[in-house]
């Protein structure tokens, strides 16, 4: 097997989990870390013609629009407030300038930045989602390789909403980070955390692991080393809360427990609370800058 870090090329590594494709097809995979950057990724990587079959479910609420049911609508409730808190987390103290979301999906995070009088432009694979986003905003939507085509320094803040756990070349995405954003500007990268208490506590499990969707798995240590080497500097961390129960309540569904949703609460409030002392919080939101 062909096991080298998408990362930094080396093929030292040593497997820490086996696991399934708990959310669609239950086939098996593993995740390596690598001993040299320390990176942990899902191990076979689909390529790219297939890896979209994974994302094919009337279940992947994050493409999903006017879905009926408690749980979607749950969802979209919490979904609301999130929104208004990464906005905060991603413009305060900044003027309305130019921003671009990465991973935009049906375009939720954009169409409150532009109802604050941000300048959007949307990058996004899915089809689907493409075609739900155009109906409610009017930032311009493109494919990932079109950013090769817009100039340097080209935005105030970029975004990544859990995103770059899905991205099969973490070099090309990262240099494009570092190129696109101004001096000063600002980088802010949400992904899920697997030193977090649910992420220990689930393991194999663990929903957040969503392998083969989530290619990549990061901790602090790992990301913040990442971004460096690109001269990207760790200004702050924050959390996204709400993430500790989703994931929880997922996680649940997957030990097939009966009552997911309390069983899930219980644990996302414990999760919580445990990482208002670690700082390991389910969902970590990293905010970087650009070193001039």
């Amino acid at each position: 097997m062909n096991n080298i870090c998408p990362w930094c090329g080396s093929e030292k590594a040593q497997i820490n989990l086996w696991l399934k494709d708990e959310f669609l097809t239950k086939e098996d995979f593993h995740i390596c870390e690598c001993l040299s950057c320390g990176l942990q990724y899902t191990m076979p990587r689909p390529s790219k013609e297939k890896i979209g079959a994974y994302y094919k479910s009337d279940e992947y609420y994050s493409h999903q629009e006017n879905k009926k049911g408690f749980i979607p609508k749950l969802y979209e409730a919490v979904k609301k407030v999130n929104l208004k808190h990464k906005l905060k987390i991603a413009t305060k103290g900044l003027q309305v300038g130019k921003l671009l979301d990465i991973g935009c999906g049906v375009g939720d995070f954009i169409h409150v930045a532009e109802q604050q009088g941000w300048k959007c432009l949307g990058v996004e694979p899915s089809d689907d989602a493409k075609a739900i986003a155009r109906k409610r905003i009017k930032a311009n939507i493109i494919n990932s390789e079109v950013l090769e085509e817009i100039p340097d320094e080209s935005f105030d803040v970029i975004t990544m909403w859990h995103v770059l756990e899905h991205v099969d070349d973490l070099k090309w995405q990262i240099e494009q980070l570092r190129r696109l954003i101004k001096p000063n500007g600002r980088i802010v990268i949400a992904v899920p955390n697997y030193k977090s208490y649910d992420g220990q506590f689930y393991k194999e499990l663990w929903a957040a692991y969503d392998v083969p969707r989530h290619l990549n798995h990061f901790s602090k240590q790992t990301i913040t080393k990442i971004f460096k080497t690109k001269e990207l500097e760790l200004k702050k961390t924050e959390k996204l809360i709400w993430d500790a129960y989703y994931i929880s309540f997922m996680s649940e569904q997957y030990k097939h427990h009966k009552f997911p949703l309390v069983k899930g609460a219980f644990r996302g409030l414990l999760s919580n609370c445990k990482a208002r002392c670690s700082g390991e919080w389910s969902s970590m939101v990293y905010v970087f800058e650009r070193n001039l």
